[in-house]
C-alpha cells in the first residue's frame, strides 16, 4: 500500500478532541442533567459508568417504547455526556425513552479506543437486559452519537464481536437503527488514490489499541445492518464528508437503508445544541424526527418543538 493511497484524513486525527466539544453546556464532566434518572449500565474495575435515562412525562414500566442511546464526541480522549442533553429532552417529549450514556476516555480513564467500543456495547446490551424494567420494546433500541461517538454507535450496528467476556452473549448489543452525527467511519485505508499525511496513520493506530480495520465500520458493512441516517457538513474538515458517502455507498451496495444528509459550508460538530443560533440543532432534530417516524418510533408529527437558546451563544470549534 503506497503512502498516496490511503483515505483522506483518518485525519480525523484527531484534532477529534479539539474540534468538536459541544458548545456551552455539554462540558461538564460528570455532568448534572435535569430530569434524567441516573443507572449504573456498568462497573468495570472501580469505575461506574452511568446512563443518564430520560423518560416521557406518562411513562410507566408497563410501557414498550422505542429507546435511543447517545454516546458523546471527544476523539475517544475527553468529552461528556451532557452533549446531548436537549436532544434526549425533546426526544422523551416525543415518547421516547432517552439515554445518553457515559464511557470510557483515554485522558480519565488510560484507555484505547477499543474499550469505548465495548463500554458502547455494553450500554447497549444493558437498554436491551434492562427494557421489561425501563418500559422499553427491546426491538426498537437506536444507537446514535457525534464524531468519536458516532463512531462508538456505528461500530454496535455493524461489528461483531469486541463484547465484554462478563456479559450475556445471548443479549443483543446490536441496536435495531442507526442515527450518526459527523461520524467516524472509515478508519483503514481504501484504494481510492486520494493523498493523506501518511505518518498520522501510526498515531490513528496507537489511539485505536488494535489494527485500524479492527475498528473502522465501513470495513464490516453487510448485509443485516441496522437502518441508518448521516447528518454530516460538507465543510468538516476533521471527518472528511466523502467518508461519509463512501460508507453510504457501501451500506447500499449491501442491501442496507442508509440515508445521507449532507449540509453545505457545515464544519464539524455543526448540529450541537447551541451552535449558530440552533439553525442547525433545530434542521438535523427534525430530519431525525422524520426518519423515527418512518421506523415507528415516534409518532408521525412532532408535538414538541426542537429548544431554542434565550440568546445566541458563540460558536465554538
Amino acid at each position: 500500500m503506497t503512502r498516496h493511497r490511503w483515505l483522506l484524513a483518518l485525519c480525523l486525527l484527531i484534532s477529534f478532541a479539539a474540534a468538536q466539544q459541544p458548545a456551552r453546556g455539554g462540558r461538564e464532566y460528570p455532568p448534572t442533567l435535569s430530569g434524567a434518572k441516573v443507572e449504573v449500565y456498568k462497573t468495570i474495575g472501580d469505575v461506574k459508568l452511568n446512563m443518564y435515562v430520560f423518560t416521557p412525562a406518562d411513562h410507566k414500566s408497563t410501557d414498550k417504547r422505542a429507546a435511543i442511546v447517545f454516546f458523546f464526541g471527544g476523539g475517544w480522549q475527553s468529552g461528556s455526556p451532557g452533549q446531548f442533553h436537549e436532544h434526549c429532552k425533546y426526544l422523551a417529549g416525543r415518547g421516547m425513552v432517552a439515554m445518553t450514556a457515559d464511557y470510557r476516555v483515554a485522558s480519565r480513564h488510560k484507555v484505547k479506543a477499543v474499550d469505548c467500543v465495548r463500554d458502547a456495547k455494553s450500554a447497549i446490551r444493558w437498554t436491551r437486559q434492562e427494557a421489561a424494567r425501563l418500559g422499553i420494546d427491546p426491538a426498537r433500541i437506536v444507537a446514535a452519537g457525534g464524531s468519536a461517538g458516532g463512531h462508538l454507535a456505528a461500530c454496535t450496528g455493524v461489528i461483531r464481536g469486541l463484547d465484554e467476556r462478563s456479559e450475556e452473549a445471548a443479549i443483543s448489543s446490536q441496536p435495531s437503527a442507526l442515527a450518526l452525527f459527523n461520524p467516524a467511519l472509515v478508519l483503514a485505508p481504501l484504494d481510492d488514490g486520494q493523498p493523506v499525511v501518511a505518518e498520522r496513520i501510526e498515531t490513528l493506530r496507537e489511539r485505536m489499541g488494535v489494527e485500524l480495520k479492527e475498528l473502522s465500520p465501513y470495513h464490516h458493512v453487510a448485509a443485516g445492518a441496522p437502518p441508518t441516517i448521516i447528518f454530516h457538513g460538507k465543510a468538516d474538515s476533521t471527518v472528511p464528508y466523502r467518508t461519509a458517502e463512501a460508507f453510504t455507498a457501501a451500506m447500499k451496495k449491501a442491501g442496507n437503508r442508509c440515508e445521507l444528509l449532507g449540509y453545505d459550508d457545515q464544519a464539524h460538530g455543526f448540529f450541537n445544541f447551541g451552535r449558530g443560533e440552533n439553525v442547525y440543532y433545530n434542521k438535523t432534530l427534525r430530519e431525525l424526527d422524520d426518519f423515527l417516524g418512518t421506523l415507528g418510533y415516534v409518532a408521525e408529527r412532532p408535538t414538541v418543538k426542537p429548544l431554542e437558546p434565550k440568546a445566541r451563544l458563540p460558536k465554538r470549534r
